[in-house]
């Protein structure tokens, strides 16, 4: 009788599902490595990724005109979502903008160049693979699990943060561009995550 090799999960030791959105304390611990290091790009790819809640490949996708104006870094941009095909906007706080500008003005950056030019030639933009290894290395320093957290975590934060001050689903779907409500309801967890918090304000 032969002896029928048992295979290992793919997913075996490995946290699967949605990645968590950050912290507060997490945005700050990486916001304050990136200033210590005086990483300008990265430090600029991580505080629009926080504003814009775009998805990776959007992200990287953006040209130095979808964020300005002449000179001006725009307080509000948009940028057409490459899944949906639906333009999304988003505003962009003041130390994005300081961060923004300071990157562009340090690699001289023209209009019609790609925000985050790689530094591989055979690419012209920061690929979504280079991306998620960039996200990895923030986490990494920061202190946190890397394999917990990934650019969906990025998207996931400022989101999450404003769904659980506001309770405002509508405006955390348009601000995500999302087509649906249920997506978002998905996207966010937030069934599960109001339904335990109900039962753990309720004392029997």
């Amino acid at each position: 009788m032969e002896l029928i090799q048992k295979r290992e999960a793919w997913n075996k030791g490995k946290l699967v599902g949605q990645k968590p959105p950050l912290k507060p304390k997490d945005i700050w611990a990486i916001r304050i490595n990136l200033q210590n290091a005086h990483a300008a790009r990265d430090l600029a790819i991580f505080n629009l990724a926080i504003d814009s809640k775009l998805r990776g490949c959007d992200l990287v996708n953006l040209h130095v005109r979808d964020v300005t104006h002449g000179n001006q870094i725009l307080r509000r941009a948009m940028a057409m979502q490459r899944k949906t095909q639906r333009p999304v906007q988003f505003e962009l706080m003041e130390p994005t903008r300081a961060a923004l500008a300071a990157w562009i003005e340090k690699i001289h950056l023209q209009s019609d160049q790609y925000l985050f030019p790689s530094r591989i030639g055979t690419s012209p933009h920061v690929s979504t693979r280079q991306y998620a290894r960039i996200v990895r290395q923030w986490v990494e320093a920061a202190g946190l699990d890397s394999s917990a957290y990934g650019t969906h975590s990025m998207r996931r934060t400022k989101a999450t943060l404003i769904y659980k001050r506001t309770k405002n689903l509508r405006a955390v779907q348009l601000l995500l561009g999302h087509t649906k409500l249920e997506s978002t309801v998905r996207y966010l967890g937030i069934e599960v995550d109001d339904a335990l918090e109900i039962s753990e304000q309720t004392e029997i």
